[in-house]
């Protein structure tokens, strides 16, 4: 009985021991493995950029270069594996129609819920998008309008310009044309918010530069002008020295074929911005114009560096043929966001903006700067006059680089057209 009596008060004693290891057991924290002293990763963020552009059409050949310039920076960053979010995008065709541009960026933003807005060829487009960025407070990337009016008069702070705009343009045209001897000039273009602005951006800034010039005519086509040969007589007739000329898209190609049909570039100096870019000669092929002066953002064979050489390389590569201007406007955008992500912890839309204000990356033509004040990109420019070369299509000879900081407009004109 005694024996039994002390086996059951061992039992007990076992029991409450193996009841408080239990306990303790349960109270204190389990020993980490390897994987988990390493502390659980953070989820990667998505940022999805809604993209708004003309994807029919003769504006296709700019929108489709600057998509796919766009595309490459984001595969470049991917392989990077170093940012830290998903940049994923969506596309909407807007038709070149300012409604349907406004309608696509309704949608984007209430039912697709994107982070971003980007895009936008057209400037009446762009500047309706603007304003509806500005009220949902939606950061809007332009990188196809050139309208001054984006950074301009109705700029804001959910606005950016990824490319040189129409006062850009005109101070880089004038500030290269006032070295030269002419002082009688005829102004032309497409009659038009693009071709207006750019030519009265040069004129301003012209005048400024060199009081002693003067107008000898001025005349505006419709925009799809069929027959440019009614307007290049009336040129001739005014026996001017020098055709600014202002236009592009629909009308680039045509206009420039007249002119070279019509020998009108034997008988005076004409400026055009773009008409040295690839997006215009490459369609001209033979019948483009020798000795056409032009400024333009970007050749895939100038500037000869390392970095340029590398993105023409990869460029080609991936769509098997050479990046024009908006390939660059697009790639710059790509590494422009990254670059303002890598400043955040997780998205968000202000403190995105304050990381974009001021930004300077690197670029295939050197560093860009955004401007902190007007969100506007700070690039060089190009200046050049159309040749023959080994190619089946002209391209542009004697190029003069313009610095950024020179052609674009001092913040004090930007405030005054602001207030």
């Amino acid at each position: 009985m005694k024996k039994r009596s002390l086996v059951l008060r061992g039992l007990a004693l076992l029991l409450v021991l193996l009841i408080s290891f239990s306990l303790v057991g349960g109270c204190a924290k389990p020993a980490p493995t390897q994987d988990e002293g390493k502390g659980a990763e953070k989820p990667v963020e998505t940022v999805k950029v809604g993209i708004i552009d003309c994807y029919t059409g003769a504006a296709t050949t700019y929108t489709y270069d600057a998509l796919d310039g766009f595309k490459l920076a984001l595969e470049e960053i991917k392989e990077e594996g170093t940012l830290g979010f998903n940049i994923e995008f969506v596309t909407r065709d807007d038709e070149f129609s300012p409604d349907k541009s406004l309608n696509w960026a309704k949608e984007l933003v209430m039912r697709e819920e994107v982070d971003l807005l980007a895009g936008v060829i057209n400037s009446a487009a762009a500047l309706g998008v603007s304003q509806y960025a500005k009220e949902e407070k939606v950061p809007f990337l332009v990188w196809g309008s050139m309208s001054d009016k984006i950074t301009g008069e109705a700029g804001h702070r959910y606005v950016f310009s990824m490319l040189p705009n129409t006062a850009i343009i005109g101070r880089s045209g004038a500030i290269q044309m006032s070295s030269m001897p002419y002082t009688k000039y005829f102004l032309a273009g497409s009659d038009y918010e693009y071709g207006h602005s750019v030519v009265n951006n040069f004129w301003e800034n012209f005048t400024e530069m060199k009081p002693d010039a003067t107008k000898v005519g001025e005349l505006w086509w419709p925009v799809r002008e069929p027959d440019f040969t009614p307007h290049i007589s009336t040129i001739r007739a005014a026996k001017p020295e020098v055709v600014i000329v202002g236009t592009g898209g629909a009308d680039m190609v045509p206009f420039l074929k007249a002119v070279n049909s019509t020998g009108l570039n034997k008988e005076v100096k004409i400026w055009v911005h773009t008409a040295t870019d690839l997006s215009t000669l490459k369609p001209l092929g033979e019948e483009a114009p020798e000795g056409i002066f032009g400024t333009n953002p970007y050749h895939y064979y100038f500037p000869d560096t390392p970095e340029n050489n590398a993105f023409v390389e990869a460029f080609e590569k991936a769509y098997d043929r050479a990046p024009a201007a908006f390939a660059l406007n697009g790639y710059i955008t790509g590494h422009s966001i990254a670059e303002a992500l890598r400043k955040l912890d997780t998205f968000d839309k202000e403190k995105f903006i304050d990381a974009l204000e001021g930004l300077t990356i690197d670029s295939p033509v050197g560093p860009v700067t955004i401007r902190e004040y007007d969100h506007q990109i700070i690039s060089p420019m190009f200046f050049g006059t159309t040749v023959k070369s080994d190619q089946p299509f002209l391209v542009a000879g004697d190029i003069v680089t313009l610095a950024g900081k020179d052609v674009v407009p001092p913040e004090e004109k930007i405030k005054a057209k602001r207030k």
